[in-house]
Order: structure tokens, then sequence, then C-alpha cells
């Protein structure tokens, strides 16, 4: 079944929410506090599905173009040729983490990289430096009717930035550099303050805009960054933040499911810094929570859902696609489970995001652990698994592993001159230094 978020963002189809399980682990307290042994064993889990993750895009990717299939069986035999820009853009980013890990030859990895940059720079089709959303891992030609998706191609330029700081190469950094500048963002503006949601050579246009907060933070920010065809800085001002209030938690958002306060907080360090809106980060630990607390209050309804197993967001499903918004909800729940949704909430609830992880692996995990990690979604209640995983919940799921226990990706990605403009320009200033030391971090190392 074919997965994609702007059927999340237009109307949304089904809906559903997190599973059971009587945990055996804890819920709230800090890491450093555990003994050793339990310390190692986490460190040891995240370690374990990020290697799983790097294999992955390693594999999934054509070795001649280093496109990055949209989704693979997950025991990894796969000859579909869907690839998609974003997986792609996850991938080069998971890339420069297996770089640092040594998760393979750092030379090849580089290669591997180099070969990714010149295909998409030389090879890959594409309209005003934007490239399809889907396209033939083959060759990097447009599949179908794919549109050309701003937001989709901001995701791959956040891991063509990553690439140009991470590793020290002058190929790598002149063709990432050329990649991002090349861009023609006012284009997809077309004629207003917001983004077009998508462009087709056969519709042109979307009539709709991405002109409300989700994850499309790192797309306003890249275009006003940009040091060749920026957008102006009153596009940034023309986004509607909405408030949602549950239970006591108030936080901005559409109804949407969760990814939309995780994506662009894979790159870009929201932490300790705000806007004239909002701690966007700390809005991101609000909604994180409120998800929790509504999976709670489902337990008398549906005893699968706990506090102690939590976690919905777009994914597969037996009955098609899934959306949770929530709150507030989008669909019925049928206790579809998406293990991407708590590991890549990791940076804002880390014992809780991971205490979700371990109980997942311990309970599950003949059923649902295959050789790229964690099957995309699965439901206890029906006894389905989806056969496959999704490369950007990989990715986000990777990435996030990465950010608690390290910092990695944000300090890398943080270096490029152009982000720290941006930011700059959307009128981000420095948090009090008691909030920031909230943040500190790595969670684990």
């Amino acid at each position: 079944m074919r997965w994609d978020r702007r059927k999340f963002l237009r109307a949304v189809a089904t809906g559903s929410i997190v599973l059971p399980l009587t945990s055996k682990g804890w819920a709230s307290k800090a890491l450093l506090s555990l003994p050793s042994s339990e310390h190692e064993a986490d460190n040891s889990l995240l370690e374990e599905l990020q290697r799983a993750a790097f294999e992955y895009f390693w594999n999934e990717a054509d070795a001649h173009t280093g496109l990055v299939r949209d989704r693979a069986n997950a025991d990894g035999i796969d000859a579909r040729v869907t690839a998609s820009i974003a997986a792609t853009g996850f991938g080069l980013t998971a890339l420069c983490i297996g770089h640092e890990r040594n998760y393979r030859d750092p030379l090849e990895i580089t290669e591997r990289v180099r070969t990714t940059l010149h295909f998409l720079l030389n090879e890959a089709q594409q309209v005003n430096g934007f490239f399809y959303h889907f396209v033939d891992m083959r060759n990097g030609k447009r599949l179908g009717f794919s549109e050309i998706s701003p937001i989709d191609m901001a995701i791959l330029l956040c891991g063509v930035l990553t690439c140009r700081e991470a590793i020290n190469d002058g190929e790598i950094r002149r063709d990432a550099t050329e990649l991002y500048e090349r861009v023609d963002w006012p284009w997809l503006l077309n004629s207003g303050d917001t983004f077009s949601m998508h462009w087709t050579p056969e519709l042109e246009f979307s009539p709709k805009r991405w002109d409300a907060y989700c994850e499309s933070m790192m797309l306003y920010l890249l275009a006003m960054g940009s040091p060749t065809k920026p957008i102006p800085v009153r596009s940034w001002e023309a986004i509607s933040r909405p408030y949602i209030v549950y239970q006591g938690y108030r936080y901005i958002s559409i109804p949407a499911p969760l990814f939309v306060h995780q994506f662009s907080h894979a790159w870009f360090d929201f932490r300790a810094r705000r806007d004239q809106h909002a701690d966007y980060f700390e809005n991101s630990v609000i909604a994180c929570r409120a998800h929790r607390r509504f999976c709670e209050e489902l337990n008398s309804e549906f005893p699968c859902y706990s506090s102690k197993v939590w976690g919905i967001t777009a994914s597969d499903s037996h009955r098609g696609y899934v959306a949770w918004g929530g709150p507030p909800l989008l669909g019925p729940i049928d206790g579809t489970i998406v293990p991407a949704a708590s590991a890549g909430s990791l940076p804002f609830l880390f014992s809780e995001s991971l205490e979700v992880l371990r109980n997942l692996r311990a309970y599950y995990g003949k059923q649902i652990w295959k050789r790229y990690g964690f099957v995309d979604a699965f439901n206890p209640l029906s006894g389905w698994a989806s056969s496959d995983v999704i490369g950007i919940d990989v990715g986000i799921s990777m990435l996030m592993a990465e950010n608690a226990r390290t910092e990695f990706v944000w300090n890398t990605f943080m270096r490029n001159p152009e982000v720290r403009t941006a930011m700059e320009l959307a009128g981000f200033r420095a948090e009090s230094s008691s909030v920031a030391a909230k943040y500190a971090t790595p969670m684990l190392s």
C-alpha cells in the first residue's frame, strides 16, 4: 500500500493509535541514574537499531545512482525500483553517521556519497533545481504522475548539506553546494508568500499550500538561507501557527501525525532557541507528551494501549493509510503501532521513548524485528504486521537516535553557514542559560 504524507495533510481517511504491553521498564528516570548494566543494554539497543537502519540505506540504494528505495521488504529481498528523494536525503545523512561510527569502510562510504551527489547534480531529472518526489532508482526519471514536492526536496537537501560538513572531500563539498544553490525557491512560491504544496507538468501548481506549522520549518529555513535564490523573510511569518489544547497540554500544531513534530528537528537544532512565536523544541516535547497521554487515556477502552507503549504516525496499516493527528484524532483507532513514532521522539522524551523501544523489542521482537530493524507498523490486536520498512521512517529513527546519543547530526548540519543565516533571518535568539541547560545532551553516550 502506497504511503503518502500528502494524504494526511489534506483530508486523511483512517487513523489509529498505539499498543499495549505491560511494561517491565522504567518510565521517567534519568538515564544516567540507571545501573551501568541497564545503561549498556539501552545503548546496545540503539546501536542495534542504527546499524540495521544503516544497512537499509546501504543495501536499498542503487550502487550507480545512490537513490534510495522508498520502501523495501523488511527481510531485505526487494526488486521494486521506486526511489524517493526524501528517503535519499535521510540516506545521505545515514551515510554520514555510518562514516562517523565506522559501520563500513569510510572510503567506501565517501565514494557512495560522491556517486549520489554527482548523479543528482548531473543526471537526475530536475525542474528549476527541484527533483520529482518518486523516481526510478536506476535512472532518476520521474515515475508515473509524481509531483515536484518542496518538502521532500528540503529533506534531500538536509542530507546533502550534512554530507558537505561531515565528510572532508572537495568533490562532495562542490557538488553539495551547487545542488543547493541552483534551486529556484521563489518559483514554487507561485506568486504567494507560502509554498505551493506541489507542482506537476500536467496540472502545474497545486492550489493547496504549505501555509501552516508542520514539518515544513526546514523547507522555509533552507529557502530563506539560499545565497542565490532565496525567498523573502515574510514567508516565515506567513505560516499560521494554530494551537491545540488537550488535558492541559497546549502546543502549536495542525491536526496531523506525530512526524510533523519530528522531521525538521532531525537536522535543525532548535534547542534553547526561539523566534517571536515559540520554542519549537519545547513545543515538540509537549506534543509528544500529549500524544503519550492520549494513548494512556485509551487504556480503559483498549487495554492494549498504555503509557509504556505508545506512538502512532503516518505508516502502513492492514486497513490502508493510517493517520493520527492527536489529539485531535483524525480517524478511528485500530491498534496499529509505529515504532518510528517513539524512535523519532527520543530527543524529546528520551526515557519514555526508549522504554517503548525496549518493550517492543522484548515482547514482539520475533514478529516485528527483521533485517532492517522494526517493521514499519504492526497491530497486536489483529495479528497484522507490515512486511515492509519505509525509508523515511527508518531514517527518522536512525537520525533521532544519533542526536539523542551524541548530537552528531545537529552539530554537523548546524555548521552550514546558510543554516545559521536562515535562523537569524527568522528571528531566532538564544534562550536563557537555565533553559539551555535543560536541553543538555547527549542523553546516552
